[in-house]
């Protein structure tokens, strides 16, 4: 097999362990971050398959993938308010407390279902198919592919940055996914350290404008977050001028190339 192929082979074995011990931490039910780890290792398999979509051998474990990640995601977001609430000191003591069964509820669920299974048996099946795959001359120009996806996935990014009604929900996921491409996909995507950095610092303030603006959703229904609205619709406002200078400097990037 090529460099590439082999590369690709190894790299979803080695995250295939680490989803494998994230379960592990998950069911002993004493890692705080089980949870976080999980989701990470489960995005950089989703960026390393993303730009293969289409190739018959990796459909399987891009349906699984996926389906993990939709099923995590609302516990993730509850993981991610509880660990605010907690950071908000005794005054919100009981919000956390309520919460808290809700979350280890979640995790069991998710340990019971039958997303984490479906995963690992797709997981186990497919270096067998990507090895026939090879064989069957089926991976043949991979890194122009993954090349040309890539570049696709950039001036999607580029077209949306300009564009004056611009979506911010739409931006973070095009910049997760340029930024989670590269990262799979270092000497392919050809983006600068300095782009990379962007994309980062843009991520980052999108995603805090994403949890205030879901924070303030929760409020509208649950009566014990009513005090902390205040204060989250501040920091929804900066994060929204922070993201915006944000997403200025990755125009410079994009805009040039796109």
């Amino acid at each position: 097999m090529g460099r590439l192929v082999e590369g690709e082979l190894q790299q979803v074995l080695r995250l295939q362990v680490t989803l494998y011990a994230c379960r592990e931490r998950l069911l002993a039910a004493t890692d705080p971050e089980a949870l976080h780890d999980l989701r990470i290792a489960l995005r950089k398999l989703r960026s390393l398959l993303q730009p293969l979509r289409g190739l018959p051998a990796c459909a399987a474990l891009q349906q699984q993938a996926a389906e993990l990640g939709r099923s995590s995601g609302p516990l993730r977001d509850l993981e991610v308010l509880i660990a605010h609430l907690q950071s908000q000191g005794q005054d919100m003591r009981d919000a956390v407390n309520l919460r808290q069964p809700r979350l280890l509820t979640g995790y069991a669920a998710l340990l019971a279902g039958a997303a984490l299974p479906a995963l690992f048996g797709a997981l186990d099946q497919w270096p067998q198919l990507w090895r026939q795959a090879a064989a069957d001359a089926e991976l043949r120009g991979l890194a122009n592919r993954v090349r040309r996806r890539l570049a696709k996935q950039q001036r999607r990014l580029a077209e949306a940055l300009v564009d004056p009604a611009h979506d911010r929900h739409r931006l973070r996921l095009l910049i997760k996914r340029v930024r989670y491409g590269a990262g799979a996909y270092p000497k392919l995507s050809g983006l600068s350290a300095k782009t990379l950095a962007r994309l980062k610092a843009a991520q980052s303030a999108l995603g805090d404008w994403h949890d205030r603006l879901q924070w303030l959703q929760r409020a509208e229904q649950d009566a014990d977050l009513t005090v902390c609205v205040d204060t989250w619709r501040m920091a929804l406002q900066a994060a929204e001028e922070t993201a915006d200078l944000a997403l200025l400097a990755l125009q410079e990037d994009f805009t040039s190339t796109g």
